[in-house]
């Protein structure tokens, strides 16, 4: 979503993978006063999201297992167009500068891509929204801590909440935390982790081990204006049988700047085609 919703949900998207999740033993009561700080921040985010019209220029900083890699990133009204920077701390050797700015260059005069990547940023919003929405009903709440700047409150899964579908159904193995600040009733970060293992077809088909966990910072950037700045998912499991399946990604954004309104997918690409390859590494 615009303000960011997506990723909070984002872990739970890749943890669920069209696996069942168990029932769960037995849990604590409903704090309601907890519960209701929890409606009111997903309401708050949810209209922050819809009045949301801006667009950023930021740096990514992705970690997996292949390596360490930068790019820069540029929002527009017509899409993302993002180029590799570094990789494993080194600038790219200018053939694979040559194929980054080849790949933007297809991007930006390709509207089927385009179509695609809008597509695909719908369907993560529509799936964010839907599941921010079961928040204040899928887990049992505690307020955890209450400071003047932000609550933090627990949950464990609700035995008595019914997934509406087989992504939901992952709540049911899941436990964390959720900061929200005060006084916007903001998102702050989110964290959760499996608390048993999630299989599908009584294991045969597919396991997301015990254990896995995610975890989502965010941060204001603008008067009611919130963005993901920090990511991080580690997963293990397997389906269909014998796939391992393995999400160690740890992904920080930084150097956020206002793209202005009016631009193009072109101006995006000469913006990010005059970003000197090693620009960024005095910055890291």
């Amino acid at each position: 979503m615009k303000s960011g919703l997506a990723g909070c949900t984002l872990a739970v998207s890749l943890l669920s993978l069209s696996l069942f999740a168990p029932a769960v033993r037995a849990q604590t009561h409903q704090d309601p006063r907890a519960q209701q700080i929890v409606r009111t921040a997903v309401s708050t985010e949810i209209a922050a999201d819809r009045d949301d019209h801006t667009r950023w220029r930021y740096r990514s900083t992705v970690r997996r297992a292949e390596g360490e890699f930068v790019y820069e990133v540029v929002e527009t009204d017509q899409g993302s167009v993002k180029k590799k920077i570094l990789q494993n701390g080194k600038p790219l050797s200018q053939a694979d500068l040559d194929k980054e700015n080849s790949r933007i260059q297809s991007f930006v005069h390709d509207p089927s891509q385009q179509s695609k990547q809008r597509r695909d940023s719908q369907q993560d919003d529509k799936r964010a929204e839907e599941m921010l929405r079961m928040l204040p009903d899928a887990f049992l709440w505690t307020v955890k801590s209450d400071t003047p700047d932000a609550t933090a409150l627990s949950f464990v899964p609700d035995p008595s909440f019914s997934p509406p579908s087989m992504e939901a159904r992952v709540f049911a193995a899941m436990a964390g935390q959720i900061v929200v600040a005060k006084p916007e009733n903001r998102i702050q970060s989110i964290s959760g982790k499996l608390i048993r293992d999630v299989t599908f077809g009584w294991g045969l088909f597919g396991r997301m081990e015990q254990g896995g966990t995610f975890s989502v910072e965010r941060r204001a950037l603008a008067p009611r204006i919130w963005q993901i700045t920090e990511s991080h998912v580690h997963i293990q499991g397997h389906v269909l049988l014998f796939k391992t399946i393995s999400e160690q990604e740890d992904e920080v954004k930084t150097d956020f700047r206002p793209t202005p309104p009016s631009t193009t997918l072109e101006q995006a690409a000469n913006l990010l085609r005059s970003e000197p390859s090693g620009s960024l590494s005095a910055k890291r």
